[in-house]
């Protein structure tokens, strides 16, 4: 089966790793159907796409899940430890997504700096989805000096 690129923001970083924005009831046999074992949501249960009983859908497709609910207006560094922890952790191939990969792609830009990716590759994955430093509105701030937080490992 081929990706299912029709879901909001899917993008393939690795043949391992995919992102997207939010899930829907039509996706969980789909990331199952292309092999992903593991799934990291980092929206807010309470938002109103989220996918209600993501990771029981999920388990009854086989798939691990952990949620990592990160504030849109407040990414914190318990939140990227937690992140990390998760991916470099969890079974493999993972999924990690919000609501539309906005968050996703911010974290994924600290990570793939801080173990060596460079500065115009790790930004071009990111603004695909979107560049918060471009952004002129109060809520992409937090994310402005959430990525600039780069510590090279």
């Amino acid at each position: 089966m081929s990706d299912p690129e029709d879901i909001r923001g899917w993008q393939r970083l690795t043949p391992r790793i995919t992102t997207s924005g939010r899930l829907e009831d039509k996706d969980p046999p789909r990331l199952a159907a292309i092999g992903v074992a593991h799934v990291i949501n980092l929206a807010m249960d309470d938002h109103p796409e989220a996918l209600a009983g993501e990771g029981e859908k999920l388990a009854a497709r086989g798939i691990g899940y952990a949620h990592i609910p990160v504030p849109f207006d407040a990414p914190a560094e318990a939140h990227y430890a937690a992140f990390v922890e998760a991916l470099e952790s969890g079974g493999a191939p993972v999924h990690v997504h919000c609501i539309a990969n906005y968050r996703v792609s911010a974290f994924f830009y600290r990570y793939h700096r801080e173990r060596g990716m460079g500065e115009e590759e790790a930004r071009a994955l990111m603004e695909r989805q979107w560049a918060p430093e471009a952004i002129d509105h109060p809520s992409a701030r937090p994310w402005a000096e959430f990525i600039g937080r780069v510590e090279a490992r």
